[in-house]
């Protein structure tokens, strides 16, 4: 998924949660599902972010070889002006990208 459009608040802002209920029916099942889309969206940056820096990766960890390189840098800082990933999961769901899928087992059908 493309982060770098999004339009997810980067600071802290006060939010209004009847929104969240209306749109779920229920506060703590909007917090559920902000959560284990927050934790996904957290997952798939991490995995974006070390496959970008493996490139950078030296075969051998000795401090001589170790140096600074500007690219890195700038991928690295780059990551970190990214929304948090939880501003993110909270502005999928408030614009309804996000739904959630409940498994039913035998016993509760």
């Amino acid at each position: 998924m493309n982060y770098k459009n999004t339009e997810a608040e980067k600071d802290t802002i006060t939010r209004n949660t009847s929104q969240l209920e209306v749109i779920s029916g229920n506060i703590y099942e909007a917090l559920n599902i902000i959560s284990k889309r927050a934790d996904q969206v957290t997952v798939e940056l991490k995995e974006e972010l070390s496959q970008k820096l493996e490139a950078f990766a030296l075969p051998s960890d000795n401090l001589e070889e170790i140096f600074e390189n500007r690219e890195q840098i700038e991928i690295s800082k780059f990551y970190e002006k990214l929304p948090k990933p939880v501003a993110i999961a909270l502005e999928e769901f408030l614009k309804e990208k996000v739904k959630q899928v409940v498994e039913v087992t035998e016993e509760e059908a």
